[in-house]
């Protein structure tokens, strides 16, 4: 069972289609499930964001997330060759 927070994946997809669908409030939902209402509004936002690719779990990351942390990580990579390209060139006495 794919759990994040505690609760599965499947239990928090129930919750919120209840509320979207069915029309179940929060209120109720939060006393019947024993779950924060801010808790039940932030899955129903993370859902509205990403749609059935909302709650990846812990330690996951959505396709989108990792292809930006790669992108992230190598744009520190080339700042720092250039950096260190820069340097060479001051001491070998090339231009600023």
């Amino acid at each position: 069972m794919n759990t994040y927070g505690g609760k599965s994946r499947t239990l928090k997809f129930k919750i919120v289609r209840l509320y979207r669908e069915e029309g179940v409030s929060i209120k109720a939902l939060s006393e019947k499930y024993g779950i924060a209402q801010q808790t039940i509004y932030g899955w129903c936002a993370q859902y509205r964001k990403y749609g059935k690719d909302a709650f990846v779990g812990c330690g996951k990351r959505r396709k989108e997330d990792a292809k930006i942390r790669k992108l992230r990580e190598e744009n520190e990579k080339l700042r720092k060759e250039i950096e260190q390209l820069r340097e060479e060139n001051e001491r070998l006495g090339g231009e600023k």
